[in-house]
C-alpha cells in the first residue's frame, strides 16, 4: 500500500504507542488525524512532532466512551482531509481490578473504549475508504494470557482480535483487517522498575520492548497486500515460554 500523501487516522494519539504510530505515519509523509481525549496539550506535540517528520496533521478530540463520538469523528475527519485510507484503533484504558470489586461501572468504562469504539470507529471509517484501505487495531498479550487482575482489560482485547477477523471477511477485498498484539512494550506508570526488571528476565528476547517494535509491525501490515484477518503478536517471544 503507498503511504505517501494519503490519509491516516489514529485513535490515542496523544501520547505513548499512540504518538510513535501516529509520528511513523508522518514520516512516511501522510496526513494523520491525531485523536485524544484529555491530552490536548500532548497531541499538539504529536502534530509537531509529525510535522518535523514531514508529514501533515490536525487534532480531533473526542471521548470514544460517548456512543455518538465514533461516527462524529470519522466526520470530522473526512471534512478536514477529504479521504480517508488508513485507520489505526489504538485508544484503549488498562485498569488493574481485583475480581470480586468490579462494578457494572467499571466494566462499561473498559468495553466501551476498548471494543465498542474500535468497532464503531471501523464501521464509519469503512464507508469513507472509498478508495480502499486499511485498519489496524491494537490488541494486547492479554487477549492470549491470563490477567487475574485485568480480566475486563484481557476480554476486551480478545474481543479485539475476534472482531479483526470479522470485520477482515467482510471489508475484503477492498479494505484489509489486521491487529496487534503488544506485550511488554511501554508498562503502566505504576507498576515500577522491579515489574520491569521481571518482565525482562523472563521475556525469551530478554528484554522489554519499544514502541518502534509495534511501528515496525504496523509498517509491515499497512503494506502487506496479501495479508489480513491476522494479529501479530509483538512480544519478545512471552507467549511461547512455557
Amino acid at each position: 500500500m503507498k503511504l505517501d500523501g494519503r490519509v491516516a487516522l489514529v485513535t490515542g494519539a496523544g501520547h505513548r504507542v499512540g504518538r510513535a504510530l501516529a509520528v511513523a505515519l508522518g514520516a512516511e509523509r501522510m496526513s494523520v488525524a491525531v485523536h485524544y481525549n484529555k491530552s490536548a496539550d500532548e497531541a499538539d506535540e504529536t502534530v509537531r512532532l509529525i510535522a518535523h517528520a514531514g508529514g501533515k496533521a490536525h487534532t480531533f478530540g473526542f471521548d470514544l466512551s460517548d456512543e455518538d463520538a465514533p461516527t462524529h469523528l470519522i466526520a470530522a475527519v473526512t471534512k478536514e482531509f477529504g479521504r480517508l485510507h488508513v485507520l489505526i484503533n489504538s485508544a484503549a484504558v488498562m485498569k488493574r481490578h481485583s475480581f470480586g470489586s468490579i462494578t457494572p461501572a467499571d466494566w462499561d468504562e473498559t468495553m466501551s473504549l476498548n471494543l465498542r469504539a474500535p468497532f464503531f470507529i471501523a464501521q464509519a471509517a469503512a464507508e469513507a475508504m472509498t478508495e480502499g484501505g486499511a485498519i489496524v487495531n491494537i490488541s494486547d498479550l492479554a487477549a492470549f494470557e491470563t490477567w487475574p487482575s485485568y480480566i475486563p482489560h484481557s476480554i476486551s482485547k480478545a474481543g479485539i482480535v475476534k472482531m479483526t477477523e470479522g470485520l477482515a471477511r467482510v471489508l475484503a477485498p477492498f479494505i484489509r483487517v489486521n491487529a496487534i498484539a503488544p506485550g511488554a512494550v511501554l508498562l503502566p506508570d505504576d507498576w515500577g522498575e522491579k515489574t520491569g526488571e521481571r518482565l525482562s528476565d523472563t521475556t525469551p528476547l530478554r528484554r522489554l520492548g519499544d514502541p518502534q517494535d509495534v511501528v515496525d509491525a504496523m509498517l509491515y501490515l499497512l503494506r502487506a497486500e496479501y495479508v489480513t484477518g491476522e494479529t501479530i503478536v509483538v512480544d519478545g517471544g512471552r507467549r511461547i515460554r512455557k
